[in-house]
């Protein structure tokens, strides 16, 4: 009922807090200069979140009947319009969506601007009842399958309940898992502070869902688990758990959300609390960038340096310690200096190729971010998308949405639904896809992630107060003198080349 009556005033317009018209045009960031946006930064992130929000339909990225995500959509690639989804989707996915109805339960405006933009005041309640929808499947999921124990693989819907992708029978991910916890996490901290009944049962509900626990012992978390029979309960004597090969969650990335819910809610005792971090110590590691031009920028080394890896950042309180925030600011000097540098009009992060002639997606670029600081420097570098912002826009809204503007501007990079998926830095191809992860990150981190809204939590459960200590050790035990932190944040100064590409004729 919501969604209709936003649908159905859909083409009203008027000016909303003085911001901008509630339709700015489909290319707004083609008519913007980089001083504007600069100087109003909020104006330019009113409009973007307009676009963005077009993503949020059913059957493009989410399922008005269960309340689930979908990967993403193809778009036909003359047209721009929506043609083939991905009829499947992960807790990361889950977890980017939670976080945005997170801020809409909370009363933000600007989430509103995305979810309800000619009707802001019903974002609330359209959050509520997606939340409840979400709940039910997982409830139902849980129930058909519970050997997952209440975690998601890899999952398919649509004209079906859910179930595991083929790939993802009697396997499940912890890393997607861990973004998604913290989520709910961070919903049900909302959920009890908006404090009317159908918030507190919703709240419950998803706490009682926070119920299991995968835990390899000695300190080693399991990237992968593989399960006996994922239709038996989780104690029944003939289920099994096991580390798929010799695959371990110890990354100091966006795994670590993981580590920190098994730290806390899994049972462990101090041994294995101890041991968890002891496993993960080596990886994390303090490298310096250096440049002609910049002697020492000492950041946080990567795994590839994708900004794929900062994703921990907006769920949990990292930047309320000094230490952090200082490392953290000097890894996105680092990126934006790097770019600026190597006359790279975008930056890098983990993402779908450029799709082919017929509208496929030609693969998946993992590899890709910056090879003088990772760890794995054989990387691929010639494709860049507009979500490798997020990082940089939770600490500098206004540089990030510069760099996204500097981005979109390239032929094809906004369609109907908002930005698109990922262009080759020479202008020639572009990803004819949208996405939670190469569009809502950017949202997420518009919004200023959820980790306010964690912390809170945390600091009612009582663990606040070890995450910051802990984590203030690990960091302390790696970054003991910081260079380059005199270093301003770089903006672009080279524009993606017009390589003969038309934009899409509905959003031209």
């Amino acid at each position: 009922m919501y969604i209709l009556a936003a649908l159905i005033l859909s083409g009203v317009g008027a000016l909303v807090s003085g911001l901008g018209t509630d339709s700015p045009p489909c290319r707004f960031a083609t008519a913007e200069s980089q001083n504007s946006v600069l100087n109003q930064p909020d104006r330019f992130a009113w409009d973007l979140l307009y676009w963005e929000g077009q993503f949020h339909q059913n059957n493009v990225s989410y399922s008005t009947e269960n309340g689930m995500s979908f990967d993403g959509t193809l778009l036909d690639p003359h047209s721009g319009i929506a043609t083939v989804k991905h009829p499947f989707s992960a807790a990361s996915k889950e977890a980017l969506q939670v976080m945005v109805y997170t801020h809409a339960i909370a009363g933000d405006k600007r989430a509103a601007r995305f979810l309800s933009p000619l009707v802001p005041e019903l974002a609330p309640q359209i959050a509520l009842d997606i939340l409840s929808k979400k709940l039910a499947s997982c409830q139902e999921f849980n129930s058909t399958f519970p050997g997952f124990g209440g975690f998601l693989p890899w999952f398919t819907h649509g004209d079906v309940p859910l179930q595991p992708t083929w790939d993802w029978v009697n396997r499940v991910p912890a890393l997607d898992n861990g973004e998604f916890i913290w989520a709910i996490y961070s919903a049900i901290e909302a959920l009890n502070a908006r404090g009317d009944h159908q918030s507190r049962t919703l709240a419950s509900g998803w706490q009682t869902y926070l119920n299991y626990i995968f835990y390899a012992g000695n300190g080693r978390v399991c990237a992968v688990v593989t399960i006996g029979n994922q239709s038996l309960p989780v104690n029944h004597p003939s289920q099994k758990y096991t580390c798929e090969g010799s695959g371990l969650l110890d990354d100091p990335y966006e795994g670590e959300l993981f580590t920190w819910f098994l730290h806390f809610f899994g049972g462990l005792g101090s041994s294995d609390r101890n041991q968890l971090w002891e496993v993960k110590r080596p990886q994390l590691a303090a490298v310096n960038y250096q440049s002609e031009v910049y002697e020492n920028i000492t950041v946080q080394k990567g795994f590839w340096f994708s900004s794929h890896e900062n994703w921990k950042f907006m769920e949990m309180p990292y930047l309320d310690i000094p230490l952090v925030r200082r490392v953290y600011m000097n890894n996105e000097r680092a990126r934006t200096c790097n770019s600026k540098l190597t006359r790279n009009p975008g930056m890098f992060a983990s993402v779908n190729n450029v799709t082919d002639a017929s509208g496929e997606i030609t693969g998946y670029i993992s590899n890709t971010g910056i090879p003088s600081i990772s760890r794995l420097p054989d990387q691929e570098l010639d494709v860049i998308t507009p979500y490798s912002v997020f990082p940089v826009m939770l600490v500098d809204p206004a540089i990030g949405l510069v760099w996204w503007k500097n981005m979109v501007e390239g032929k094809m990079m906004q369609n109907p639904y908002g930005s698109t998926e990922s262009t080759r830095i020479d202008g020639t191809a572009v990803s004819s896809f949208v996405s939670w992860d190469s569009k809502i990150t950017t949202v997420n981190a518009l919004l200023g992630g959820v980790q306010s809204f964690v912390a809170r939590k945390m600091k009612r459960d009582g663990v606040y107060g070890e995450f910051i200590s802990i984590t203030r050790m690990e960091y302390s035990r790696v970054f003991t003198n910081l260079s380059g932190e005199d270093v301003a944040l770089c903006l672009p100064d080279t524009r993606v080349p017009d390589g003969g590409l038309v934009d899409y004729t509905s959003c031209s």
